[in-house]
């Protein structure tokens, strides 16, 4: 008897984060709303590596809002970061950029043809689309914003007060007696994997560290407006400071308390942001789980700004079919919108959701997104009837709807995968695809392509960008003469057979009871006859009637379902084509 959910959301990880997360906010800031944060870098195109750490406190905070408590989804866009290299992949990209490193994002140009003002808006402008077609519901922060306007003053002249704490922080975790060229690599190669990491960014030290002593605290320069600067001087009393810039030899000095060109470095600024913000809820990329990494450094650091380490787990990469880590720095790897072109929001939620943060995965881009959607098609269904677990229910309730309510979905959800083959096969000619798809249920034809929809234009999409040309599917002009001469007696039966059946058999189940049948039915066995009263031999006749009908049909060896090709072809051509 199978088990049947009573409720929903009551075993699976997000709620048990949600539980802790209500808890630790309401000893920390009773009555107030709770907090959880992401951190995103538009340092190039945010990927589907970096939409975990956006979508594991989304879930969070969707389960706190539908048990009716009030949350804060804050997303940090981190575009006051410095530019710290040309990442691949992006269009219009050449030498010519490099002269950009070190600037804040917002202050590098669009890539090519962009619309946008700056190159960090470039790269926010498609997270933001895909997140509000995920359903996503936060509260953006730019840190360009934040830093320029002075809001940060109070815990800059804090930070830098107490710099010499934060140096004994982080002088815990500092490599020791490394040669200094080693130990410049290895803060280089740190710094890389956080930013890939998708939590935040990263600098490439730990702060100005010069003659005067410590600093915290970076200076964007005033003549070329990159960061490579070093404090040389700093008076607490007055905020005097003084820099100097080891790209041009340029010096300035400024008052701090009215100074807004410059930011914390980030192994202090993120800390700080917990602070202010009251941060309850943030989770790290597997990085940031290793001794000196920003989040476990941030767990000391932020007590000198007087707040607390927010709940935080560590959550393990994402990758897709075919490929390991993904890494934005890397260019070429797939974002939200990308995966978005290809599959329904609902199905992407759920491979976030279904998943502990610490479980890796990988997303299809390939031929697996169709098993994929089986998969999700049959949950579907289970939910449906109430067969499914318990933490089923939940993972699909997530991935349905928000607290906001249902998420868009396509009325008549037809197999994935038919709708790729019907796509392959015409070409994405509309009035073929309603033709074939009306006939798959003839008890309950299809009336219009939009009761697909949208479904059908993501499987379209992914059959136009997914799929080898020379996998595509060609359906033969005319009859292969050749091939139908050399057949022997059994296989112009088993032709026969097919087609005598046509016409009776004339839809999606109708046509695989047909194909499947022929093979027993030649062998003397019914053609409802089930896998159990088979012999073996059996399988492996219908591998070969099944080869030689694509051999006749497509001109291969393999190819879409036969069912959906033979509906695809019509009636007359198959029959034309099978020597009839």
């Amino acid at each position: 008897m199978p088990i049947v959910a009573q409720s929903t959301e009551t075993t699976d990880w997000v709620s048990r984060f949600a539980d802790e997360v209500i808890e630790e906010s309401e000893r920390r800031a009773p009555g107030k709303p709770v907090v959880v944060a992401s951190g995103l870098s538009p340092s190039g195109p945010i990927h589907l590596g970096n939409l975990r750490e956006v979508m594991t406190p989304h879930l969070v905070a969707d389960e706190i809002r539908r048990r009716g408590h009030e949350v804060r989804h804050l997303i940090s866009w981190d575009d006051y970061d410095r530019y710290r290299k040309v990442p691949n992949g992006v269009e219009g990209t050449d030498a010519s950029w490099a002269e950009h490193i070190g600037k804040p994002l917002t202050s590098v140009p669009a890539p090519a043809g962009s619309p946008y003002p700056n190159w960090a808006e470039h790269f926010k402008a498609a997270m933001i689309d895909s997140l509000a077609e995920l359903g996503v519901e936060f509260d953006g922060i730019s840190q360009t914003a934040q830093y320029t306007s002075g809001v940060y003053r109070e815990q800059i002249l804090h930070a830098m007060k107490h710099r010499g704490d934060i140096d004994a922080i982080l002088e815990q975790y500092r490599t020791k007696k490394a040669p200094a060229k080693k130990q410049q690599q290895k803060a280089v190669d740190a710094a890389e994997l956080e930013a890939e990491a998708g939590s935040g960014a990263a600098e490439e030290d730990d702060g100005s560290s010069g003659s005067a002593g410590y600093f915290p605290y970076k200076p964007f320069c005033g003549a070329c407006g990159k960061d490579l600067t070093t404090v040389t001087a700093y008076d607490d009393d007055t905020t005097e400071l003084t820099y100097v810039c080891t790209e041009d030899g340029f010096t300035e000095t400024v008052l701090l308390s009215e100074f807004n060109r410059g930011k914390l470095v980030w192994k202090v600024d993120w800390p700080m942001r917990w602070a202010y913000e009251g941060v309850i809820f943030e989770p790290s990329g597997v990085d940031h789980s290793s001794p000196g990494s920003s989040f476990q450094v941030g767990g000391q650091i932020v007590g000198i700004f007087g707040g607390e380490r927010p709940i935080g787990p560590m959550y393990a990469f994402v990758g897709i079919s075919g490929m390991a880590k993904m890494s934005s720095s890397k260019g070429g790897v797939p974002t939200p919108a990308d995966a978005l072109q290809i599959m329904e929001p609902q199905l992407l939620r759920w491979l976030y959701a279904r998943r502990r943060p610490n479980q890796s995965f990988k997303i299809a881009f390939d031929q697996e997104i169709q098993r994929l959607y089986d998969e999700w098609d049959k949950l579907d269904g289970k939910v449906a009837d109430g067969s499914a677990l318990p933490a089923d229910v939940a993972a699909h309730s997530r991935a349905v709807r928000t607290a906001a309510g249902e998420l868009p979905r396509t009325p008549r959800p037809l197999p994935y995968r038919t709708l790729a083959s019907v796509a392959d096969i015409t070409a994405g000619a509309e009035d073929q695809t309603l033709r074939i798809l009306g006939e798959l249920d003839p008890a309950n034809p299809l009336s219009t392509l939009d009761e697909v929809r949208p479904r059908l234009d993501k499987a379209e999409a992914w059959i136009n960008t997914h799929v080898p040309a020379d996998q595509r599917t060609v359906v033969r002009d005319e009859p292969d003469i050749d091939l139908l001469k050399s057949l022997d007696e059994p296989a112009r039966q088993s032709l026969r057979l097919l087609t005598d059946g046509l016409a009776d058999h004339w839809s999606l189940d109708g046509l695989s009871h047909l194909v499947y049948g022929v093979p027993k039915v030649q062998a003397g066995f019914s053609a409802d006859a089930t896998a159990k009263e088979l012999p073996p031999e059996i399988k492996t006749a219908q591998r070969t009637f099944f080869a030689l009908l694509y051999h006749l049909l497509v001109s291969r060896d393999t190819g879409p379902r036969l069912p959906t090709l033979l509906l695809a072809v019509g009636q007359e051509r198959v029959r034309s084509l099978l020597g009839e």
